[in-house]
């Protein structure tokens, strides 16, 4: 999190005692972040950020800006705004085994470190030791109480907090995996389940972080004046919650499936123009057929192998209303099906009323494959042919071919559900298996019976016909040649022969620079593999390399395939410069940090780097479209062109003059845990389909060469096609889309896919939608639901804008959404990295706000570009004019979205009234990024809680672009609020964060909430609303957010009241009897720990009846337990008492004073610096 000071300080990542011992698994005596899974609500977790007395404790933080880090020592950090905070564990130095990170639910983490009890009577036993004769009693107790589990339909799971249970838990665990049951050790708790179980139990975690809340008394006064003044005024006018609820049940409506009715007949009138129209395109297009660039242009499209099978394409398309094509690369299938069916439908004068669209995976590719299609038909893009993507497009009046992203299409199925005056629609490269492609096509499956005059014809150059045959009730397949140059394959072992490098175990550590260290310690490190990654490494064991020679053959024994090998790529493309043919090459990355890192290295090279010779260029989906369009460009001569790219130049995109191609085999790739809801996002081995497509980009136009940086027994274990995205991504928007299309129940209908995603990511994502309001709890669209359906923005950074809009602060939520849509805009040269820092520091101005500094460098560049100084502006601060230029695109069209949404007008000044309340701008965050929130316990940083745009995991766990809030921010934009178990208690997220304050504070807290709730849901509902009717209501607002000096502080195991006299009776009782329950002696030192004193001392003595007394003693204070049958009980039995007396529950006092607060306000002081 990019706090904003640059001064230096031991930070560390907390949890308490008890916390660390329950989540700790067992037989690991390593660092984790812990997971959060409840099979109920999941709840959400927090990080806690501070300061540790014994620095055996204390873990290494570390702390990123943009695409670079610090570590100071292992205990130390920058407090200054980084774009990431990475939670990462060096090597653990007991076992020498690397530390393992595991993923917690939705967007938030926790970190335990292991700790263990003093209390030698409750140590855990070694696992060396042999089975005892109480172990194997125990095991075959617990052989029958699983199989009554197994056996017993209403018990799902069986929980264990029996010492001999951990103690016997590697032979229970493994008891219960042969009959087919699930286990986990969460500390001191172990857990036997007939479903998978997730790293964390929120459940089984009794020792959760809690806020005290304090506000100054005179703000509590003047926050309930104005509190009661609204509430005065609003009895006068007469309730508007409820009016606004039935109207907004008017808007909502039915949200079932429904289909318009069919359109009707076409007018005599209208007929005759369309037949004029059509008449009129006929002699426009054989003029140009006619002409000598016609005729030179028809030649060149005879020539490509799908000409020859132009009329039985044609054919099978008009008796169809489902066709699949395949077609190999160079076929020309991506340019010339859509003209056969424009020429076709032009001559036989349906032209007017034709209307293709052909969706691309990627803008580049619509873009690309446009312009050559225009170019195809003599005409300029915007005419019979153009393209839409997102923030721009090129179409007229005329346009009858459009080539779009499947994102547009998909939004214009919003606003149009038959997709009315659509005649045929191609959905291009279909085997990459996008997200969107899936989602479309069940859209589509489900649109075609209501309208039997719309064609579909799905495209792709290697594409598994079948599958989506079968899927649209076997729809004809067709399959088109290709045509492509002969392209010769050099995997790993004949590159080395052939170029004579030698492999080792140091030239293959990718070097990121210095700030990138743990990069490549990871490649050094022996990490957990994926199945296709365990896959590559037994087959390059079985491998057979005899046949090469014996340097190759050592090179390729110590070949680590999880590198990406820039040395091997260099030497590569030396190799090519200095001993091939004139080409370009096309050079395969995993993503943009990996292609900079390269390209840096590159331009350090004498030959590769010397422009006169090399021209190097980059692609990438996040630059503009003017940088991207520069790869088609052909260099001067004596030039070689040198481009490096991501995978979207595997398809749709041919660059003329690429002869050679390095494949490094990997692409970047988004997976998702379900359990733990967690997505990561790593560089993973291609698929077949993926490696073949990279081959053909070197046999487009002339022979080539390719060079897969692999050998061919790990090209014979990839699977053949890529898993789809729909099984590997979160599926918020996804779900948010099903709604608003009014297609029925998410999940049935997303069980319609051809491949249908796991039940539990479905209900991850249900439950998000419904945390931020999106969806009711019948998973019905909200109002702002339907609000958020409308923006093509993710589900949080819409209502991110709404919320800005409603609240008068538009435009620095603009920056922050624009911002967060784009790259980082600030830039870290690896060789002016103090540079770089200090200009994003003068922009942080100790905000602690990764957004606000984004708001303050934009602005400032805004001023810049007035004075015609942009350049300079962006070069003195490091920032990247194209990324600032991208932002002021985006608000633009933020803008006028809203304004569609009648929530803004034309007049700015008014929707930036309160603009400048950097505190009302931060709430707007915060109710925007909710609930991605940590808790932040570092003296440092002013505020209890940080919210954060993203939590992912890439080698380890990144928070990405955060803000510091106060807890009224928290409480009042954070979610909903609930009151707790007694007066005072509030909880949010499903009791997991609680809150404690005064019980008027409290009230107070719930009344302003759920005054602004409404008046959100009234201004959405008549987006003409003046809320600044309710001045005294949004007075208060502003006045909690800006004046609340977060005085409050966190605590640990805070307990509810004690149940009624007669329960707590019976309580005592068992405690007596239970001898303290599971350990009070445990409990008493924690608490007393907790609270900032020292261990408890007891004195034990034995009686004349044989029987034990002990007395407890700390503090000053002694307590004396009853007479028990042995030592160890009776310790506990005193610890029970003391626990007892410090939590208020004995008759002297009724549980009307709780001595364990009094204690903790003794050491306040004390207990500060270290909470």
């Amino acid at each position: 999190m990019p706090c904003s000071s640059l001064v230096r300080h031991s930070c560390y990542l907390r949890t308490t005692t008890h916390l660390a011992m329950s989540l700790k698994p067992s037989s690991c005596r390593n660092f984790h972040n812990i997971c959060s899974n409840s099979r109920t609500r999941r709840p959400f977790l927090a990080f806690q950020i501070g300061r540790e007395k014994n620095p055996l404790k204390a873990l290494p933080f570390r702390s990123f800006r943009g695409s670079y880090w610090h570590q100071w020592r292992s205990l130390t950090c920058w407090a200054t705004s980084p774009k990431a905070v990475e939670l990462d564990c060096r090597e653990n130095q007991r076992s020498g085994s690397a530390v393992r990170w595991q993923q917690q639910s939705r967007d938030f983490g926790r970190v335990a470190y292991n700790d263990y009890s003093e209390d030698e009577s409750d140590r855990e036993s070694d696992s060396g030791q042999q089975l005892c004769d109480s172990t194997l009693d125990n095991v075959d107790e617990w052989k029958w109480k699983l199989t009554m589990l197994v056996h017993n339909q209403n018990e799902q799971e069986l929980v264990s907090k029996d010492r001999k249970d951990r103690r016997d838990f590697e032979q229970l665990s493994a008891l219960a995996t042969r009959m087919g049951l699930h286990s986990r050790q969460y500390g001191k708790v172990v857990v036997f389940s007939k479903v998978p179980l997730p790293n964390y139990r929120s459940d089984l975690d009794d020792k959760r972080p809690q806020r005290e809340v304090i506000l100054p008394f005179g703000l509590l006064k003047d926050v309930d004046i104005l509190l009661k003044r609204h509430l005065s005024q609003k009895s006068t006018k007469g309730a508007v919650s409820n009016s606004s609820i039935s109207r907004a049940d008017d808007i909502l409506g039915n949200q079932e499936a429904s289909y318009d009715q069919p359109e009707p007949p076409i007018s005599a009138t209208k007929e005759r123009i369309l037949r004029q129209k059509s008449l009129e395109l006929c002699d426009r297009q054989q003029e140009w057929q006619d002409s000598p660039e016609g005729q030179k242009m028809l030649e060149f499209r005879r020539s490509l192998p799908a000409y020859q099978e132009r009329e039985i394409l044609l054919k099978a398309i008009s008796k169809n209303q489902v066709v699949v094509i395949s077609g190999e690369t160079g076929c020309g299938k991506t340019t010339q099906v859509p003209q056969y069916i424009l020429e076709s439908e032009i001559e036989a004068a349906r032209g007017a009323s034709c209307n293709i669209i052909c969706t691309q995976p990627r803008r580049i590719s619509a873009m690309s494959v446009s312009e050559r299609v225009a170019a195809e038909r003599g005409e300029q893009i915007g005419e019979s042919v153009g393209y839409k993507v997102r923030l721009e497009g090129m179409k007229g009046r005329d346009t009858r071919l459009l080539f779009c992203t499947t994102g547009v299409l998909l939004r214009r199925l919003l606003v149009d559900r038959n997709l009315r005056g659509v005649s045929h629609v191609i959905v291009d490269e279909i085997h990459e298996r996008g997200m969107n492609e899936d989602f479309l096509l069940i859209v589509l499956k489900d649109l075609l019976p209501h309208r039997p005059d719309l064609r579909l014809i799905l495209m792709s150059a290697t594409l598994n016909a079948e599958l989506f045959s079968s899927y649209f009730r076997g729809a004809p397949m067709l399959h088109i040649p290709g045509f492509t140059y002969p392209v010769r394959a050099h995997f790993l072992e004949n590159i080395l022969e052939m170029t004579g490098y030698r492999l080792t175990s140091y030239n293959q550590i990718d070097d990121y620079g210095q700030e990138k260290a743990w990069k490549m310690q990871k490649q050094t490190l022996r990490k957990r593999k994926s199945q296709i990654a365990s896959a590559v490494e037994d087959a390059v064991e079985a491998a057979d390399f005899s046949d090469y020679s014996h340097r190759t053959q050592e090179s390729l024994s110590c070949w680590n395939p999880d590198s990406i090998g820039f040395n091997l790529i260099e030497h590569v493309l030396c190799y090519i410069c200095k001993n091939e043919r004139p080409g370009a090459v096309l050079v395969f990355m995993t993503g943009w940090e990996d292609i900079n890192t390269l390209k840096d290295q590159l331009q350090a090279h004498p030959l590769l780097g010397d422009p006169s010779r090399v021209l190097l260029l980059a692609c990438h989906g996040s630059m503009a479209s003017s940088e991207q369009r520069l790869i088609f460009n052909r260099p001067p001569d004596g030039v070689r062109k040198i481009l490096l790219a991501t995978n979207m130049a595997e398809t749709s995109i041919t660059i003329n003059d690429v002869v050679f191609v390095v494949d490094c085999g990997k692409a970047k790739e988004t997976s998702y845990d379900a359990l733990n809801n967690t997505p990561c996002l790593l560089p993973t081995w291609i698929s077949k389909a993926s490696a073949r497509q990279r081959r053909g980009r070197a046999g487009r136009v002339q022979p080539g060469d390719c060079y897969h940086l692999y050998p061919r027994c790990v090209y014979d274990a990839f699977t053949d096609y890529q898993l789809p995205e729909l099984l590997r991504t979160p599926l918020q928007s996804l779900c948010l889309q099903i709604k608003s299309l009014q297609l029925g129940g998410i999940s049935e209908f997303l069980s319609k896919a051809l491949q249908p995603p796991e039940s539990l990511s479905v209900q991850n994502a249900i439950d998000y939608l419904k945390t931020i309001g999106a969806l009711d709890e019948r998973e019905n669209l909200t109002v702002l639901g339907r609000h958020l359906s409308m923006l093509p923005v993710e589900p949080k950074l819409g209502k991110m804008l709404i919320l800005g809009a409603i609240f008068k602060c538009l435009d620095p939520i603009m920056t922050v959404v624009a911002g967060l849509s784009v790259r980082d805009p600030f830039l870290m040269p690896y060789d002016k990295k103090d540079l770089a820092e200090s200009a994003k520091a003068q922009f942080s101005a100790r905000e602690f706000s990764d957004h606000l500094a984004v708001v303050r460098a934009y602005e400032g560049w805004k001023c810049a570009e007035r004075q015609q100084s942009g350049y300079e502006y962006c070069w003195t601060n490091f920032l990247s004019a194209q990324t600032l230029k991208a932002i002021d695109s985006l608000r633009k069209q933020f803008f006028y979205l809203l304004k569609d949404t009648g929530l803004v007008d034309l007049d700015k000044e008014s929707c930036n009234m309160w603009s400048h309340d950097q505190h009302l701008v931060r709430a707007i965050i915060c109710a925007g990024l909710f609930p991605g929130v940590c808790s932040a316990v570092e003296p440092e940083i002013p505020y209890p809680w940080l919210v954060f745009n993203d939590k992912v995991k890439v080698n380890a766990v990144f928070l990405r672009d955060s803000t510091a809030v106060s807890d009224s921010a928290m409480l009042l934009f954070g979610g909903r609020i609930s009151r707790g178990g007694l007066d005072g208690h509030l909880k949010m997220l499903g009791g997991y964060l609680e809150f404690f304050m005064k019980p008027e504070l409290a009230n107070i807290y719930l009344s302003i909430k759920q005054e602004l709730d409404e008046l959100v849901l009234s201004k959405l509902v008549d987006p003409t609303l003046d809320i600044h009717s309710h001045k005294d209501l949004l007075s208060a607002v502003r006045m909690l957010i800006s004046e609340d000096r977060c005085d409050g502080r966190f605590v640990f195991g805070r307990q509810l009241p004690a149940p009624p006299k007669k329960a707590t009776k019976t309580t005592s009782a068992q405690v007596d009897k239970g001898g303290g329950g599971d350990n009070s002696k445990s409990q008493l030192q924690t608490l007393l720990a907790r609270a900032g004193h020292e261990a408890p001392v007891y004195k034990t003595r034995q009686l004349k009846n044989q029987q034990f007394r002990s007395t407890v003693v700390f503090n000053g204070l002694e307590f004396v337990g009853q007479p028990c049958n042995n030592k160890k009980q009776a310790e506990k039995d005193a610890a029970t008492e003391a626990i007892k007396w410090l939590m208020g529950d004995t008759p002297a006092f009724g549980g009307d004073i709780n001595h364990l607060l009094m204690f903790m306000k003794k050491t306040k002081k004390k207990q500060g610096k270290g909470t």
